[in-house]
Formats: C-alpha cells, structure tokens, sequence
C-alpha cells in the first residue's frame, strides 16, 4: 500500500499538469513513428514492472498524443472534455471494483440515484427502476429497441425471446435520414434486418416530415408488414436539428408504435432559454437515450436508457439462473434484468459526482453557454461572404461550408477536416448535409470563447488556400 500512496501522489499530479497544460498545446498532432511502434508493438513483460515506471511510460507515451477533445479549439463529433470531478473519483470506482448488476451495495442504489437526476434534468418521467446506465447510447439503443420488439411480439400474442423472429411478418421501424447510425445497427443487431428500417424523408430543417411517415405506416401495413417502433431524434449528430416530437408521439399512438427518443446528444438541450417548446413531446416517449458522457461530460463511457415502463425491459431481458437469486433483491430485482450486461461496472459514480459537481444550475450554464457560442458561430457564418450556413442552429451543432469560389465545393469542404486537423490549431469534421459535404462544430467545452470561434475560421480559410 505504500507504494500505492506514493504512486497516486504522482498520478495526481501528472493528472493535473495534463489537464492545466492542455490548452497551451496543439488540440491534436499525429503519432510519430517510434511511438507507434511503442504503443503497438510491446511484447508481454515477462515479470512485473512499478508503479511508478508504468506512470512515467503514461506521461511520455500516452498523455503527449490525446484525441484532442480536452482543448477548447475541439470542435469534432460529439466528444466533450472530461469533467474534472468525474476524474477526480473516477480512481475511487476502481478501487472498489464492484460488479453493479445488483445486490445490496453502494453501486446499484447510487445508480438508482443517478437515473433518476438524468430523467428529472430533462423532463422524463422516471418510476422507479425506469431506466439504467449503459456503456452509451448505442447499447441504451438496443436495450430500448429490443424492449420495443418484445412489447410488440407480446401484443400480438407470441414471444420473441422464445420463438425468434423467423415465420413472422417482418416488424419495421422508422427514422429520419439524419438518424444516428446507433439506431440501424440496433435494427440489424436485433435480426429486424437493415431493409426493415425505414428513412423517412426530412424537412428543409432537417426535421421528420410527420405527413411522409404516416402514409409509410400505412403502405407497410397495406403490404402485411408489422411496424412497431418510431424512432425520433432530439438532437441529431448532422445539425442538431430536433424532430416534431409531439407530432410523432401522436402518429405513434394512432398507429400503437414504440415511440423511441434519440437523446444522446441533445436532449439536454432543453435547459436551454426558450428551447422547452421544441422538444415538446419528449416526455411521451416510451424510451430515451441518453449519453452522460457527451454534453455533461462524464468520463467515457456513461449512457442511459430511461423507460417509461420499467417491466418492459424486464420482459426483455430477465434471466436469473439459480446461482443468482437473491431473496432480497425487492420488487425491482437486479439492474442486471433490464439489459443484456451481467457484470456491470460503477458508472455511477464519476455521473453522481460529475452532476452534484456542476448542480442544476451548473448543467444549464453549461449548456447556455455553449448553444449560445453555436448561435454565435453561425451568425458569424451567415456574416461572412465565404461562408454558407447549412441549417438552422438549434443546439451546439453549427453546420456550414466554406464557400471562396463557384465550382468544386464538395471537393474542398471534405478535404479541409484533415487540413485543418493537421495545422493543430483547431480541430473539425466533416459530415454530408442535403446532399452537399459539409463542415459541422460540436462546442461542448465550457472553456470555449468566441475567440475561439474566429480562430476556427481562420484556420479554415488558411487550411483551405493550400489545398
């Protein structure tokens, strides 16, 4: 143990002068060869190294070469820096190193906990035991949509769990072509089969046009197919643009569909001034994911399936074979029956500590300030002569091109993510929007300044000239 203490001591600090350094360094720099071959190549040490040699081998081989999305110039995919107090106690889940899939400790009912802050932040309902965190969105996404399919199976008198899928008509599910991929390999995970999701076409906002999804409905319905799940986004990744949500609960209920929420990124967006009204219909929602480790920056990996219905999942997924009762687990059972994770890790934590961390107040300055620097970015766009804005600004995504002559515009837009990635004074990515290649800005960081923003376009432009 006493190396240990020692060990930590030092981990701490290099853990400091990392985070206080980060912003005076390039936001991201390629690995040079020999470290590569460091990180890829190592053999197996045959007998067992310090504590402090492996810190030391951190620091010069690891830390030097991060993703980047700790500086306050990344502006690329949905990737939030770390929430120092999830840093801070992230350690302290290790330490206890327990499995949260149940049991009479602190994990599960700290989870319990936390899913219930994440629910009340946005305006889910939560009844107890309505929801769990997951290792993201992507596996929140498979916990709803297989509750979904089983919800679906069970209403028209069969079990899917049992009996499988073959023999069935096909079960259909819709989303917009600015859906997250998360939502198709679900689908494809699921068996549901890629050719049985539906893109239903957006609008010129890049919201789900309700009148095209009605008349699919009813043409897979004419055809024999069995729809059973409406997928809407409150936030997408392109724009983040936020789809009619109460329109399509209510096509849902017409039709007796799963209404799903796409969250991950944006639902938190809510909290923001004057943004309550575009998200109405949120809260109708059979499902939601969530991602804590994007906009409040929880340390990777933290996401969240709220459920409306708790017993639904447990309908789903509920295995418990002799070796696991627990004649004290109560009415909710074990968080490990409501997804297909048995050993858990303790997510909760470094999410409980990051929110009580930032309070509700601190949340939704965080998200203020950053929807309002996307607002700004986009004005500053829209004021440019060598700029195009390509949807409105809804969230902290601004999505736009770089526009300084008539012809090959596609050709330059995707060429300039990796110029200006390179240069390391900022970092973007690209995305294809209505058809056009795009440059697209997630601001997350609670650092970030409007001079930032100029600093990005700069170097857009100067990444631009030499191509």
């Amino acid at each position: 143990m006493h190396d240990l203490r020692q060990a930590g001591a030092k981990a701490a600090e290099i853990m400091a002068d990392h985070l206080e350094g980060v912003a005076e360094r390039p936001v991201w720099r390629p690995v040079p060869d020999g470290e590569l071959a460091w990180l890829t190549r190592q053999e197996l040490p045959e007998t067992g190294r310090a504590l402090d040699e492996l810190l030391e081998d951190a620091r010069e081989h690891v830390l030097p070469y991060p993703m980047g999305n700790g500086h306050p110039r990344f502006f690329g995919w949905v990737n939030s820096p770390p929430n120092p107090a999830g840093v801070l106690i992230e350690p302290l889940a290790a330490a206890l190193n327990p499995s949260c899939a149940g049991g009479d400790h602190a994990g599960p009912h700290l989870e319990r906990t936390v899913v219930r802050w994440l629910a009340g932040l946005v305006g889910f309902p939560h009844p107890p035991g309505g929801g769990l965190l997951t290792s993201g969105a992507s596996m929140a996404t498979v916990i709803c949509l297989a509750t979904a399919r089983q919800q679906a199976a069970l209403a028209d008198g069969w079990d899917a769990r049992e009996e499988g899928l073959s023999g069935r008509p096909p079960m259909v599910m819709y989303v917009t072509e600015e859906g997250h991929s998360c939502l198709h390999k679900a689908a494809q995970l699921l068996g549901l089969g890629a050719r049985n999701v539906r893109l239903v076409p957006v609008d010129a906002t890049y919201r789900m046009d309700v009148r095209a999804l009605r008349a699919m409905i009813a043409e897979d319905l004419d055809a024999g197919l069995r729809p059973f799940c409406v997928a809407g986004s409150a936030g997408t990744v392109n724009s983040g643009a936020v789809d009619p949500l109460d329109e399509i609960a209510d096509v849902a209920a017409a039709y007796g569909l799963w209404f799903h929420v796409d969250g991950a990124y944006g639902a938190l967006g809510v909290l923001a001034d004057g943004a309550a009204a575009q998200y109405a219909g949120l809260e109708r929602a059979d499902s939601l994911a969530l991602d804590p480790h994007k906009w409040l920056g929880v340390p990777v990996g933290c996401g969240c399936a709220l459920l409306r219905d708790p017993g639904a999942a447990r309908a789903a997924f509920s295995l418990v074979p002799s070796y696991l009762v627990d004649e004290n687990a109560g009415d909710l059972g074990w968080f490990a029956e409501y997804g297909p994770e048995q050993t858990r890790p303790f997510r909760a934590l470094k999410t409980w500590a990051t929110l009580s961390y930032l309070g509700r107040s601190g949340v939704k300055r965080l998200v203020e300030h950053t929807t309002g620097l996307a607002r700004t970015l986009g004005a500053m766009v829209e004021a440019a002569p060598d700029f195009e804005l390509l949807a409105p600004v809804t969230t902290s995504i601004t999505a736009f091109r770089h526009t300084p002559r008539a012809d090959g515009l596609d050709e330059l837009n995707r060429a300039i993510p990796v110029a200006v990635q390179a240069r390391g004074n900022a970092f973007l990515t690209g995305t294809r929007l209505g058809g056009r290649d795009a440059l697209r800005t997630c601001i997350l960081h609670p650092d970030t300044t409007e001079q930032d923003l100029v600093v990005l376009l700069d170097e857009i432009r100067l990444a631009a000239k030499a191509l």
